[in-house]
């Protein structure tokens, strides 16, 4: 049977200020232009075709007015005043679509003709996420006002901008949270869409190497000392001859802390650090490891408990933010406090009963079904089908 907008395409705009690294998002991006039954435009403002996905590269990537990825105020001042004032000029364009983790949402100035919606990985994190700001905020005085004050001006542009939005997709309930909180949308215009996985590529592990593992980008927000100082613990406390994997892409903004972690990690041979890997190692790392690590703080969603899962392996993960959403406790995996000794003793817990890992990786592989790129987009489709009608309905 046929879905009743098939025949209905439009030509989506789908913007995102920097498309530059492997994660998350990219991802998200490329899934949406690959599996939707619209006619797609990815456009951002500063393009790294060689430090992202190759496959973008085929996926009529454009870029804008160029903005920079740095994060200090001038430059993120810079890059708002450039996105607001960046016009779109295609009339082939029925729609937009801004793909939102903080300034996205400002070329809606530019652009009033167009019925756009949001993609909502979080509102901008150092403003709308309490944990975060708890984290970033200076404790220089002066600095602490002049990033208040900023913040308000940021805050009230934001709301003018999100006005505009018809619809807002928010990857996990706790993104819906902070955008509530924030003031910047009604729970109306709200729906919620998983990102999610490849289903097709899903099947239980029987392999589980004495390694836990922990993929990911390496950057601040992933909290990775967290493991580190666990790992280092679990080590000194159970003596069990295993080790500690974390992969992920590093990009210039984070070899500084990727020292850091290799200085905390003193040079123990259980904690090895693969850099920047191919999915196909990174699939390698899943399907062998005994059990996956999530130590992010706070985190937006959290799609490595769902790539777990695929491979049928647990999670130990933070009891905040989104994994909450993907883990069941005590069912898929584990949530635990963000402290060295839960996080210790989830692992000790974990590898003296090998059976509850089995079971609690199958259980994680079941959940899985429900976290599909295919439902995801779906979601997306169907919103846009309905605004085809109604444009149609109008001519």
């Amino acid at each position: 049977m046929r879905a009743p907008f098939e025949n209905i395409d439009l030509r989506i705009a789908l913007y995102h200020p920097w498309i530059y690294v492997k994660s998350g998002l990219e991802r998200t991006i490329m899934e949406i232009k690959r599996r939707s039954r619209h006619d797609w435009v990815i456009y951002t403002g500063h393009y790294d075709a060689q430090g992202t996905y190759p496959e973008l590269m085929d996926m009529e990537v454009r870029e804008l007015k160029k903005v920079s990825v740095r994060r200090n105020y001038g430059d993120v001042i810079s890059a708002g005043l450039t996105i607001a004032s960046t016009k779109i000029d295609d009339p082939g364009i029925d729609a937009l679509l801004v793909s939102c983790d903080g300034l996205g949402s400002f070329i809606t100035f530019a652009n009033p003709s167009l019925p756009a919606a949001c993609l909502c990985f979080t509102p901008l994190r150092a403003v709308y996420d309490p944990a975060y700001r708890k984290r970033v905020l200076s404790s220089g005085r002066f600095k602490s006002i002049l990033q208040l004050l900023v913040e308000k001006i940021y805050h009230r542009i934001d709301r003018l901008a999100w006005r505009r939005y018809r619809h807002v997709f928010c990857i996990s309930h706790e993104v819906e949270k902070r955008v509530l909180n924030a003031g910047l949308c009604d729970s109306s215009r709200i729906e919620i869409a998983y990102p999610g996985i490849d289903a097709e590529h899903r099947c239980i592990s029987e392999q589980r190497e004495k390694f836990f593992f922990l993929p990911g980008r390496i950057m601040w927000t992933k909290n990775l000392e967290l493991a580190i100082e666990s790992f280092l613990r679990f080590q000194s406390e159970m003596g069990a001859d295993f080790s500690l994997i974390i992969a992920g892409m590093v990009d210039a903004k984070s070899k500084v802390y990727l020292d850091r972690l290799q200085k905390l990690a003193g040079g123990n041979t259980g904690i090895k650090f693969i850099l920047n890997p191919t999915d196909s190692e990174m699939q390698d790392y899943y399907r062998r490891c005994y059990m996956v690590l999530f130590t992010a703080f706070n985190e937006d969603l959290g799609i490595t408990p769902m790539e777990a899962g695929t491979f049928g392996k647990a999670t130990i993960a933070v009891n905040r933010g989104g994994p909450c959403e993907v883990i069941v406790n005590d069912q898929t995996g584990l949530l635990v406090e963000p402290e060295v000794g839960a996080f210790c003793a989830a692992m000790s817990r974990m590898v003296s009963h090998p059976d509850e890992a089995v079971r609690m990786g199958i259980g994680s592989f079941h959940r899985s079904e429900r976290f599909t790129w295919d439902r995801f987009v779906a979601s997306i489709d169907v919103y846009f089908d309905k605004l085809a009608l109604e444009g149609a309905q109008h001519r």
